[in-house]
């Protein structure tokens, strides 16, 4: 056969001048959010779509301070809508629909008026106003102001320039679109973090958010100071220079813990400055204490924080999460360069002026290395282990992004997840209906180990949390964690409760960053399906997860009450005590694009260490007495 011949399409496609279409700036934005801010989400994810859409604002309005107008910016949320007021310069009223309804349009072009900024491109607030049902941008200068409300990146109304008695600067109002962010819902406890890096980074400024004033004396330290869950070694090291910010301790925890910004912008990725400054650091310490240390040591239980400036930063991606940068600007040295001149010349001096202070830097190194060689044997024996144990049949069911990189973007490894099953029935279920481009299944088996006051050896030794190791690809430290979401499915009974506490304890004692940065979550199931008895006997309206149109799953109690209600005498009430009782099929809708997922936090007013004390620790008469005081028998009668 004639190789042009060969193929030939089922059906013919179309493809003439009509076929060629231009996008407006706002219908691509609304079509492809993602290329803007990156995930869409409902507000359960610090990363989420809204949250960014609230950064680009605020940026514009840190901005001005950083330029020296404005000591305060007023924040206002509410679960559905933003406000920012900044009392900067004011955008230029001839200027104000342009700013924030023509691509490319801004005042950070040259570099002279905003040398380092974040946002460079005039893209960001054109893409809140095109993602916003509802967008009102006020601006006010030199007593004369002007506002213009879209909808959806569309004008709607527009006033003339007025004369007004109030104080210079911006005002931006936005309510992000349901239809785009479905069910979403601002959350404090992942706005307070974003405005407090605001102030730490601007000390001086003063961020109030719903009435409540936020404002930093002391930079990164005061970051460190409300950021650590665990005392430091030594008082904080805190350094500053043109440009350039770091704060370093050491704390008694396993692996590495690092805090990193550009320009303000909390890069969660980390990027070449980060790398700059983990390198710079290790090698400074090495050669102050002349010792042939490794730098895993040097390093193992570091928290640190470090914030450069950069002139016209490149980062990896529009949600500006990883420095791609390799130079401070046109003109001057690299990112490593400058990072390590920095380090070389002010902590070799901090340390030959604090003695005391190198005197525990130097013990916690050396016990580092103790640790490290006495494990030698067990750790190379446990990788053997790892590689000879097919995870692939025995625990980890993987998924497309991870098995073959290529067929993999970078949007969907941001949605990767883990699902951590107690046995292969629940297991079984949730591999057979999950998304195999994104979510893997590791199954473990039985209760696992209590970590709680043990050795890192023990993580080696214990074949179950090796293996978990290996999967998530650990060993080194988060920054080669494989899955963005780790979630934990365990059955809700008082062993699913129990396991679950097991695998937190696990992660707070060796990988506490893990669950800091946001990565792990416990999945909620349904305890309770209530249906009408008489309709769901009908095969017709089925839909595809399993249900039907009089199907109720129910997460509490109350929920079931209510389903009941609903139902009245024909409810057939079904009890979920385990994953494995939950058909494949019913699964679908539980694991889906939906799927309710509680987040673990860890905060340094969590009292982690007694907390983890009290309820993994040996056994005591207080918890046995806590136990029995708070004993609730489950009435069988009840849910029948």
């Amino acid at each position: 056969m004639n190789e042009e011949t060969e193929y030939q399409p089922e059906t013919e496609a179309i493809y003439t001048e009509n076929e060629i279409r231009t996008l407006d700036w706002k219908e691509h934005i609304r079509r492809r959010p993602g290329m803007y801010i990156g995930k869409l989400g409902d507000g359960t994810g610090s990363d989420d779509g809204i949250y960014v859409l609230l950064k680009e604002v605020l940026d514009n309005a840190v901005d001005e301070y950083m330029m020296g107008f404005g000591r305060q910016i007023i924040v206002n949320v509410d679960e559905h809508s933003v406000s920012v007021r900044d009392f900067g310069r004011g955008v230029p009223l001839g200027k104000l629909i342009d700013v924030a309804s023509k691509m490319n349009t801004g005042g950070k072009y040259d570099s002279k008026a905003f040398k380092k900024s974040v946002g460079l491109n005039g893209v960001g607030i054109k893409a809140v106003n095109a993602l916003s049902t509802e967008f009102e941008i006020r601006s006010v200068r030199d007593g004369m102001a002007k506002t213009a409300r879209f909808s959806c990146g569309e004008l709607i109304e527009e006033s003339e320039i007025l004369p007004t008695e109030e104080a210079n600067g911006t005002y931006v109002r936005f309510v992000p679109d349901a239809g785009i962010f479905r069910d979403y819902a601002y959350r404090s406890e992942f706005i307070e973090p974003l405005l407090k890096n605001y102030t730490f980074l601007n000390t001086g400024l003063k961020m109030v958010y719903n009435g409540k004033p936020f404002v930093s004396r002391n930079g990164l330290l005061d970051l460190l100071t409300q950021n650590m869950t665990q005392e430091p070694l030594y008082p904080i090291i805190h350094l500053k220079g043109d440009d350039i910010e770091v704060a370093i301790t050491h704390a008694n925890q396993y692996g590495e813990e690092y805090y990193s910004f550009v320009n303000g912008q909390h890069t969660t990725q980390g990027g070449t400055h980060l790398t700059a400054f983990k390198e710079a650091v290790s090698r400074t310490l090495k050669d102050f204490f002349g010792r042939n240390f490794e730098y895993s040591d040097i390093r193992n239980g570091m928290v640190a924080a470090v914030a450069i400036k950069v002139e016209e930063p490149v980062f990896e991606s529009q949600t500006k999460t990883r420095l791609g940068s390799r130079d401070i600007g046109p003109d001057g040295p690299t990112v490593a360069k400058f990072v390590s001149d920095f380090l070389k010349k002010e902590l070799d001096n901090y340390l030959h002026r604090e003695l005391p202070v190198a005197e525990v830097i130097l013990k916690k190194i050396q016990q580092s290395e103790r640790d490290r060689k006495a494990m030698a044997g067990v750790t190379k024996l446990a990788r053997e282990k790892a590689k000879k144990v097919s995870l692939h049949n025995r625990k980890l069911i993987d998924c497309n992004v991870h098995l073959s990189d290529a067929r993999g973007s970078e949007e969907k490894k941001l949605a990767s997840s883990i699902f951590l099953t107690e046995g292969d029935s629940a297991g079984g279920s949730i591999t057979k209906i999950r998304d195999v481009d994104t979510q893997a299944v590791f199954m473990l088996r039985g209760k696992p180990l209590n970590t709680y006051g043990v050795t890192q050896k023990v993580l080696y030794e214990n074949e179950e949390f090796n293996l978990l190791q290996a999967a998530l690809n650990l060993e080194d430290g988060i920054d080669g964690l494989r899955y963005n979401n780790v979630i934990i499915a365990t059955d809700a009974d008082v062993d699913g409760m129990h396991i679950r506490l097991l695998l937190i304890t696990f992660f707070l004692q060796f990988f506490p960053d893990l669950i800091k940065k946001g990565h792990v979550y416990v999945l909620q199931t349904p305890l309770f399906r209530v249906r009408n008895s008489i309709t769901t006997k009908r095969s017709k309206g089925k839909k595809k997860d399993g249900a039907d149109e009089d199907t109720i799953y129910c997460y509490s109690d109350e929920e079931r009450v209510a389903a009941i209600e609903k139902m009245g005498s024909k409810a057939e009430i079904t009890r979920f005590k385990g994953l494995g009782e939950i058909s494949p099929e019913e699964f679908r809708g539980f694991i889906g694009p939906d799927m309710r997922l509680d987040r673990v936090t860890l905060r340094k007013e969590d009292g982690v260490d007694s907390l983890l004390e009290f309820y993994m620790g040996k056994n005591t008469p207080e918890r046995q007495n806590f136990i029995i005081d708070n004993l609730v028998i489950e009435d069988d009668t009840q849910i029948s």
